[in-house]
């Protein structure tokens, strides 16, 4: 059976931050398999450039972190699809955390969230078309336990208030911007945790599906959000965790 159009991505551009490995990976790949016509943006160049080599498309060095780098990039790229991943954690009690390591997750996972939309959203909105698609997490929404990450979860409620806000200021400019939200993922940033019996049992213990999430499932959220078949969603953050948040 033949997909109809609007669940494809067919013709598009589709530039995707931190998307050298883990879920931006697998992000590019379905895009790909979609019909897009990838741009990686990651720091990891090695990895990117083969990654964007396998999929027919382009790799550019990026610090999402650099204003400046932003909107260079945003002059020799103008995507119809942007996806917002680029991120990282940090594990750390909130009256220990060195104020050093709690600025570098805000400024990875929220300013640099903050400075791609503004690098590449007046191109969108110019042509009056775009897809938005911000890589959040369920910790945005809950804090979860056991292990300590004020500075992450505080970063991620960030990415889905500046997605609300910037979904309604776009919406009348017909660009959508919206939010996947994932719960634990089997991807690198959560290994450290993956090799803990002691976090590892109770995330499996609280989500209702009782496993991880693969960064595919991840993956195919995005596509719907950034395909035409989400034509009228737009300021909505999708958690895909298991059941994790409903509980």
């Amino acid at each position: 059976m033949t997909l109809p159009a609007r669940f494809t991505v067919q013709g598009k551009t589709a530039l995707v931050t931190g998307g050298a490995k883990g879920i931006g990976a697998a992000i590019a790949t379905v895009l790909a398999e979609a019909g897009a016509q990838i741009v990686i943006a990651d720091l990891d160049a090695a990895t990117g450039t083969r990654l964007a080599a396998d999929l027919k498309g382009a790799f550019h060095m990026l610090d999402v972190t650099d204003p400046a780098a932003c909107y260079a990039l945003a002059e020799q790229v103008s995507p119809d699809i942007v996806v917002a991943n680029a991120g990282i954690v940090h594990n750390g009690p909130t009256a220990e955390i060195d104020l050093s390591d709690w600025q570098r997750v805000l400024d990875v996972n929220l300013t640099g969230v903050f400075n791609t939309l503004r690098a590449f959203g007046p191109g969108m909105i110019a042509r009056q078309s775009g897809a938005v698609v911000c890589i959040s997490s369920m910790c945005g929404e809950i804090a979860v336990w056991p292990q300590p990450q004020a500075a992450y979860n505080a970063a991620k409620a960030g990415v889905n208030m500046l997605v609300k806000s910037t979904a309604v200021e776009w919406a009348r400019n017909g660009v959508r911007v919206n939010a996947v939200a994932p719960g634990y993922t089997a991807t690198e940033l959560t290994l450290a945790g993956r090799a803990n019996p002691a976090w590892f049992d109770t995330w499996i213990e609280r989500t209702p599906m009782a496993r991880l999430g693969t960064p595919q499932e991840i993956a195919d959220a995005v596509l719907f959000l950034a395909s035409d078949a989400a034509s009228f969603v737009t300021g909505t953050v999708l958690n895909i965790d298991g059941g994790y948040t409903a509980v």
